[in-house]
Formats: structure tokens, C-alpha cells, sequence
């Protein structure tokens, strides 16, 4: 069975066992704590699949920290033809990598 679930304001495909980066969560610091969805918007497995509207009721995905990561570095440059502004920055998001333990549904 698998869920696409919204977190961060993006949405992800996921099934039991997959191991995802999500913006970082307040309140999940502690090394495999577990962290519940219940923002699933569509479940599906085998011929049947559920679409919420907007969300699926009941249906929850579970998961469990793993680390805290940093994503890709992302070069921001600002530049104004013949006036001679260059600004060079750089932005590393920080995120939170997790392991999907379970996709139930009332």
C-alpha cells in the first residue's frame, strides 16, 4: 500500500520501508522518535485507490527519525546590469531524513 502524504507544503509518494528528507518538523529532535501523518491525500494499493478531499479520513502513515540533514547548497546571485552590484550567497536548507514504518487507514 502506498500514501501521498503533504508536509512542508510539498507532497511525497511513499510506501512502508522508504526513507525520505521532509523540511524540518518542531518538536521531533530525539534520535527515533516517531512522527505521524495525517495529512494523506490519496492511498492506493492493488485496484483500489482513495482520494481524500482534501484529505483521506482516518488514514495516517507513521514514521520514525533517522538524522538531521542538510540539503544542496543553492547559489543566490543578484547582479544590476552597469551599475556594478554583485551580491554572491549561498543557503543550505536544513531537513529531516525518516524511515516510513506503517500506512494505516480507518
Amino acid at each position: 500500500m502506498y500514501a501521498v502524504i503533504e508536509t512542508g507544503g510539498k507532497q511525497y509518494r511513499v510506501e512502508p520501508g522508504d526513507v525520505i528528507d521532509v523540511e524540518r518538523i518542531p518538536g521531533v529532535s530525539e534520535e527515533s522518535s516517531g512522527v505521524v501523518f495525517d495529512r494523506v491525500l490519496l492511498l492506493g494499493g492493488g485496484d483500489e485507490v482513495r482520494l481524500g478531499r482534501p484529505t483521506v479520513d482516518g488514514a495516517q502513515v507513521k514514521a520514525v527519525r533517522l538524522a538531521d540533514v542538510r540539503g544542496p547548497k543553492v547559489v543566490v546571485f543578484k547582479r544590476k546590469k552597469r551599475k556594478g552590484y554583485r551580491r554572491k550567497n549561498g543557503h543550505r536548507q536544513d531537513l529531516l531524513r525518516l524511515r516510513i514504518q506503517d500506512v494505516t487507514t480507518a
